[in-house]
């Protein structure tokens, strides 16, 4: 397995493809419709213009899953805080791919001097909570109800993990 920094160019496709699958087969994502190829381009860009990584990973020259954080809330004083996300390719799943993309991700974010990782999971999932706690994330507050998707209302959990960065932050 190799591990790459994505871009539109090389993996947009790909990614779509991962996202587009797990939005018509689970809870992991709560969209209704298929994304487009023109909404991968916003993504990319969004991700570039605030250095968040895009971690693949790649497989015989496939994209076997992704990870990647992004604005948790949009305020000022949550600047040191980020909400990632880790999808695997179906064919890919439960061979601890997961688990490698969530370690380069929190390396990432300690390199790029993040505070707080924040992972919203469905509380279906019982495999990515269970990667989460092994990692280190704790439980920070479930909102019952929060999606409704496949005729039934989803509870979204939240998890956190706290980092020893930034040495020394500051306000501004």
């Amino acid at each position: 397995m190799q591990f790459v920094h994505c871009t539109h160019d090389a993996h947009a496709q790909q990614i779509l493809a991962i996202l587009n699958e797990v939005i018509a087969n689970s809870t992991a994502l709560y969209d209704y419709a298929p994304r487009t190829m023109e909404s991968m381009t916003g993504w990319f860009r969004t991700k570039e213009a605030n250095r968040f990584p895009v971690i693949g990973a790649i497989d015989d020259g496939q994209l076997a899953g992704f990870a990647s954080y992004g604005t948790f809330r949009a305020w000022p004083a949550y600047k040191y805080s980020v909400e990632h996300s880790v999808y695997i390719h179906q064919d890919h799943r439960g061979k601890g791919l997961g688990r490698v993309l969530m370690q380069h991700l929190i390396e990432a974010a300690i390199d790029q001097q993040y505070h707080v990782m924040i992972g919203a999971i469905d509380v279906s999932n019982a495999g990515s909570i269970a990667l989460h706690e092994q990692l280190g994330f704790v439980h920070a507050g479930t909102i019952r109800h929060a999606g409704f998707k496949f005729g039934r209302w989803l509870d979204v959990a939240f998890y956190q993990r706290v980092l020893d960065t930034p040495a020394h932050p500051v306000d501004g």
